[in-house]
């Protein structure tokens, strides 16, 4: 009985994963304005899934490590009421930071309840020091690596298409069209009468390249790289969360290691369908505005972090580099919003002590009754 509460309490935390974090990889496809939510929504779901299938072949260092082995002594890996209160906690909490729109880690929530689990179960027999090596660190460094390297390569960028010749135009909203202000004479003014024209603001008026890059006209070929790297990155986040999740399936047995990997697929696709928009909202116009060029960069810089650590076994936050990277350049084209930044800071830092609470709490209460 308690492997099948220990199989749905993994199937509850993957839905939960999948509700806080997939639309993360399209935020800034939504944000600006490249596409609409409900698409959006879709590309992520389709690149998430076959991410996930994918953490079968490249990621078992992943799924080692979120078995929790080296972290606490083998017999109590070995326990099912160990690996049931961390599934629990870390699905409680992601869940609860759904609720009010937090993109937090689940990773930090996996990390919370293995220590606060493994508190209760075997005290300081804890393997603190592979507990800063494989996961603290990576934790920590992935956010502000994000940051720096989010800014750095957005300055190259825009340098670089700047040399290019390629502006970047403001615009006019004229009827329901948006015209760069270049390109409006003004005769256009007085011999449409009928029509009001006024600047539009950067969530009225999309901001526009103007130029060629090898032949292409910039504007389209931005695009396009656009949904390339939103679908990367998706795909990215797939193949890093999986293995943490399927690592907690090992004692249940039920099913060969594919099947587990398909059915948590699904739920995590499932999750992001139905319970998305609240992290979306905040993730796509709450932390910077970007457009196509700026979105592409964040993108870029995400999937390249994340799976580079995937493919060296490196349990980082999608979440914390998707973050990291929007806000870096948010903060060079001046529209970083700190307070939120704040906001979202603080959830993160609560995510490891209540996953860890409530850890100790279940794994307390399932140890107890089965004594």
């Amino acid at each position: 009985m308690l492997l099948l509460f220990l199989f749905l309490a993994v199937l509850l935390l993957t839905y939960s994963n999948g509700a806080n974090d997939n639309f993360k990889g399209v935020a800034t496809l939504w944000g600006s304005g490249t596409m609409a939510y409900r698409p959006a929504l879709i590309l992520a779901t389709v690149a998430t899934f076959a991410g996930s299938i994918c953490s079968y072949f490249f990621a078992e260092e992943l799924i080692k490590n979120f078995s929790g082995k080296g972290l606490v002594p083998d017999d109590i890996i070995q326990s099912v009421e160990f690996t049931l209160s961390v599934a629990l906690a870390a699905g409680v909490t992601v869940l609860l930071a759904t609720r009010f729109g937090f993109p937090i880690s689940t990773t930090h929530g996996l990390v919370g309840a293995l220590v606060g689990a493994g508190l209760v179960a075997v005290g300081t027999a804890v393997n603190f020091a592979k507990l800063g090596a494989s996961f603290f660190l990576p934790l920590i460094l992935g956010p502000v690596l994000a940051v720096v390297l989010g800014s750095l390569v957005y300055v190259l960028f825009r340098q670089g298409r700047r040399a290019a010749g390629i502006t970047e135009a403001s615009c006019v909203c004229v009827g329901d069209a948006w015209v760069p202000v270049a390109s409006v004479p003004t005769a256009a003014f007085t011999t449409l009468p009928t029509l009001r024209a006024g600047t539009g603001t950067q969530a009225e008026c999309q901001n526009l390249y103007q130029g060629q890059f090898i032949g292409l006209n910039f504007q389209p070929l931005i695009n396009n790289l656009h949904y390339a790297s939103a679908a990367a990155m998706s795909f990215a986040r797939g193949l890093n969360d999986t293995p943490k999740l399927v690592g907690l399936l090992l004692l249940c047995k039920f099913f060969a290691m594919p099947v587990n990997v398909l059915i948590l697929a699904v739920a995590m696709a499932i999750g992001g369908l139905l319970n998305a928009r609240k992290v979306a909202d905040t993730m796509s116009k709450k932390i910077s505005k970007l457009n196509h060029g700026q979105g592409f960069t964040a993108n870029l810089i995400t999937s390249l972090l994340v799976i580079a650590a995937s493919k060296f076994g490196l349990p980082v936050s999608t979440t914390h580099v998707s973050v990291g990277s929007i806000y870096g350049i948010g903060l060079v084209n001046g529209t970083a919003n700190s307070r939120e930044i704040a906001k979202i800071g603080l959830s993160w830092l609560l995510t490891l002590p209540v996953a860890a609470l409530l850890s100790a709490g279940f794994y307390y209460a399932f140890h107890t009754l089965g004594q």
